[in-house]
C-alpha cells in the first residue's frame, strides 16, 4: 500500500536524519551570528540536503548497475550501516561523533557551514543516502512510490528547517535528559528497522 510505503519511510528517514538531534551542533555552529545569518543558514543547508538525497532517490539505483552493486547486496550493507547508527544513538556516542565532526570542519575554516558540515555529512550523510537509496529500491518503477518518498524528504527537511528555526529555544525546552531519551528512543526504532532491510536483502539474495 502507498499509505504503508509513506509512513515507513517518514519514520526511517525522520529517524536517520534526527532533527532534533541536530538542534544543539546547529546551534553550536552558528554560535555568534545575527538571527538573519541563522535563518540564512538553514535554508540553505536544508536546501543541499533535499538536492543530495532526491539524487540518491532518483540514480542511486541506476548508479549502483553501472558499479556492478545488486540492490539485495546494497540492502544487507545499508541495513548493517544503519544498524551501527542506531547503536550509536542507543549508546550515546552519536551526538558525541557529531560535534567532533562540526568541530573538525571549524577548525579548517570551511567557508560554508550550510554546506558543511551541515547539509553534508550532518543531514544528508551516509545513513541518510542509504536510507533513500534502499526506499528507493522499495518503491520500485512505481510513481506514486516515488513521489511520496521525495515528499517524505521534503517533510524531513523542513522539519529540520523549522527545527533550526526554533533551536535555542527548542533545546532549552527539551533539557538534557529529554535530549537523551529522544535519542534512546529513535535508536531503537532505527535498529529494528535496519533489521528488516537486512532481512529483505538475505530474502531478495535468496531468491
Amino acid at each position: 500500500m502507498p499509505f504503508d510505503f509513506f509512513i515507513s519511510a517518514l519514520v526511517t528517514l525522520l529517524v536517520v536524519v534526527d532533527p532534533l538531534g541536530l538542534v544543539p551542533i546547529f546551534v553550536s555552529l552558528t554560535k555568534g551570528l545575527p538571527a538573519k545569518a541563522r535563518r540564512q543558514v538553514a535554508l540553505r543547508a536544508s536546501l543541499i540536503a533535499f538536492a543530495i538525497l532526491c539524487g540518491a532517490t532518483l540514480i542511486g539505483s541506476w548508479l549502483l548497475n553501472k558499479l556492478g552493486i545488486g540492490l539485495p547486496a546494497f540492502r544487507i550493507a545499508g541495513g548493517l550501516l544503519l544498524f551501527s547508527i542506531a547503536s550509536e544513538m542507543v549508546f550515546g556516542v552519536r551526538i558525541v561523533r557529531k560535534s567532533h565532526e562540526a568541530e573538525a570542519a571549524i577548525d579548517d575554516q570551511v567557508r560554508n557551514i550550510a554546506a558543511f558540515p551541515l547539509a553534508i555529512p550532518l543531514m544528508a550523510g551516509p545513513g541518510a543516502i542509504t536510507a533513500a537509496i534502499l526506499l528507493a529500491g522499495r518503491a520500485g518503477q512505481d510513481i506514486v512510490r516515488l513521489g511520496s518518498l521525495i515528499a517524505v524528504i521534503a517533510i524531513v527537511l523542513i522539519s529540520c528547517l523549522l527545527a533550526f528555526m526554533i533551536g535555542a529555544r527548542l533545546a532549552k525546552l527539551l533539557g538534557v535528559t529529554g535530549n537523551i531519551v529522544l535519542e534512546r528512543l529513535l535508536g531503537v526504532i532505527l535498529a529494528a528497522l535496519a533489521v528488516q532491510f537486512v532481512i529483505d536483502g538475505v530474502r531478495a539474495a535468496w531468491a
